[in-house]
Order: structure tokens, then C-alpha cells, then sequence
């Protein structure tokens, strides 16, 4: 099964995306669905615990209709503190539009245990549904709801565009069938992905980006490192400083008209970028993705997230999803 064409959907902007399935199974009437794979997918020596997860949603509203970019609502079995039911929690989906199977009836997510201590108790604190999604075994059934979103989408005519990504964490994992679909359907455009994390280890699917980027000469594979020196030479770095070491390709292909912006991971990201591309961009490219009153622009070192969607504000051509 081959990525879709992208059928025509509504007009965002300039940007024209598919018309995405929403909302097929709500939380309160979740599907089933069964673990078919459950791996790690980080190095053995990496800081966290991150798991790429794959289920079967076969026979389902789900098979064939879940995109890169949209979410699944997992329903962790149990109740909270107050003896409510569990929350839905919703995770990217890590999956080309095809699924892992080809067929659209396998799709996958990646998820990072969340383990943590409680700031006044000093008691440890596991995160429910991440904990619940790690510990389950190939064969187990979980409850699903979704997918989520419309938005955060590779856009209909998918060779219209040139594509820079950036991730951090398990940020990365709308990227992964992302590339997939780009790559596979033999358009031309470029395709860069920056990953961010703050050691070698934490890369997640590195190895599988490398391979993509060895296969497909319209595919760069960048990584910034944040507590150690780049395999480079670099210094350390965040995921916007490669837009200074790389610029003879990153900002040609800025200043391009063909370009979208990507970002997905932890919130603040997307402000470190922003602010390179004011440093870096003459003003005809950077208006082409924020528009920032005089004020912001004369004082570009000191912009935070409070001034996003108020004196500092991504147009339709930079696409966000960013988590707390």
C-alpha cells in the first residue's frame, strides 16, 4: 500500500491539507486493540526509557485511517485519587499512513515512562497511562480512541513543498511517518530533519533515520546534542543552532517559498528556533513564517513564550505541536 495521494481536503491558508478522520471512537466508547510489538528504542545506556509500540486495529474505524501527525487516545484501565476513571491520554501516532504492515492495520506510537518524584512528598511518581502502555505485552488488548487532530499534517500535494523538521524527544514520532510518506512517494522535494536530545543515547530512532537518509539523497538527517560534543565536532547544541551550522543548506532553503516548518516536542522549542530565524533570515524570508511587531524585532535576544500569539506570531506555513 503506497502513501496516499491526499484526496482534497479543506484550504488552510496557502496550504491545502487531507481531509483527516477525527474522533471514530470517542474515550467514553474506545475500541480494542491488540500489542503486536513493544521495543525499546533508545540506546541501553540512555538516561529514560522509551518504547516504540505497534497495534493491531484490524477489523476497526481505525485501519487505513490514522495519519502521521494525528494522535490515539489510550484508556488506562483504573481509577485516580478522587475514584474516577482514568483520563484519556493521547499519544502521536509513529506511523506512515500505509501503518507498519503496509495495509493501514498496524499503527504505532512511542512512549517515554514517566518517572518522577513529587516536589513537597518526595514520593515517587509514575505516570499512569505511560507506565500502562510500556508494561504491556505482545498480545495484550488496550483500549483506543481517535485519532486526533487535523492540523499538524503533511499537506495534500505533498511535491508542492520542501519540509524542515524539528523534534525533540519522543517528539520525533510524528517525523518518523512523516519521512516515510515523503520518501516513499517518490516526490523530489527536500526533506531535513533535526533531532534534539541531550545525549547521543536519548536519539530516538536514530539508526532507522540514518538508513533513510543513506537510501535517499533528498533526505537529511541532523542531530543536536545538548550535553555533549557532536560526532561533528560541533559543540554542544539545540536543535536551532544547527540553522548556524548548517546555513549554507537550512537557510537557502528558508528563504525558499516551497519551505514548511515543523515542530514538535517540548514546549519552548519552538521559541529558540523562532528567535535563529530572526537572527538569521533577512525579513522578506522571515515574514514568510512569523510576524513579529517592531518592538520583538529590535530586541530579538529576549523574546519568550509569553509574547507567542501576541507581538510574535508563526504563519500558516510553520506547523506546532508542542507538549508541557
Amino acid at each position: 500500500m503506497t502513501p496516499p495521494t491526499h484526496a482534497p481536503g479543506r484550504e488552510t491558508g496557502e496550504i491545502a491539507l487531507p481531509e483527516a478522520k477525527m474522533h471514530l471512537y470517542r474515550p467514553g466508547e474506545p475500541v480494542s486493540a491488540r500489542i503486536v510489538k513493544s521495543e525499546t528504542c533508545t540506546a541501553p545506556k540512555a538516561a529514560g526509557f522509551v518504547r516504540h509500540v505497534e497495534f493491531d486495529v484490524s477489523g476497526t474505524l481505525l485501519a487505513g485511517n490514522v495519519l502521521p501527525g494525528q494522535s490515539i487516545g489510550v484508556m488506562a484501565p483504573g481509577h485516580d485519587d478522587k475514584g474516577r476513571p482514568h483520563a484519556v491520554r493521547l499519544y502521536s501516532v509513529a506511523s506512515p499512513s500505509r501503518g507498519e504492515d503496509g495495509r493501514g492495520n498496524v499503527i504505532s506510537t512511542t512512549v517515554k515512562r514517566t518517572i518522577d518524584e513529587h516536589w513537597e512528598t518526595h514520593k515517587l511518581f509514575l505516570g499512569v497511562a505511560s507506565n500502562y502502555l510500556c508494561d504491556l505485552q505482545v498480545g495484550d488488548e488496550v483500549k483506543l480512541s481517535g485519532p486526533n487532530g487535523k492540523r499538524f499534517l503533511l499537506p495534500r500535494d505533498m511535491g508542492a513543498h520542501d519540509y524542515l523538521f524539528f523534534a525533540t524527544g519522543t517528539g520525533i514520532a510524528p517525523f518518523r511517518g512523516m519521512v516515510t510518506d515523503l520518501l516513499e512517494s517518490g516526490v523530489s522535494s527536500k526533506v531535513t530533519l533535526v533531532m534534539g536530545a541531550p545525549y547521543t543515547t536519548d536519539l530516538l530512532y536514530d539508526v532507522f533515520f540514518r538508513a533513510k537518509a543513506a537510501a535517499h539523497a533528498n533526505f537529511t538527517y541532523l542531530t543536536a546534542i545538548s550535553r555533549e560534543k557532536q560526532a561533528d565536532g560541533h559543540d554542544r547544541m539545540y536543535v536551532q543552532d544547527r540553522l548556524t551550522t548548517e546555513r549554507e543548506q537550512l537557510l537557502p532553503m528558508l528563504a525558499s517559498e516551497r519551505t514548511l516548518v515543523y515542530i514538535c516536542g517540548i514546549a519552548g522549542m519552538e521559541m529558540g528556533i523562532f528567535q535563529q530565524m530572526a537572527r538569521l533570515l533577512p525579513p522578506s524570508a522571515l515574514e514568510q513564517y512569523i510576524q513579529a511587531d517592531d518592538a520583538a524585532l529590535a530586541d530579538v535576544n529576549n523574546w519568550n513564550r509569553k509574547m507567542l500569539n501576541k507581538q510574535i506570531k508563526s504563519t500558516r506555513r510553520v506547523f506546532l505541536e508542542v507538549y508541557a
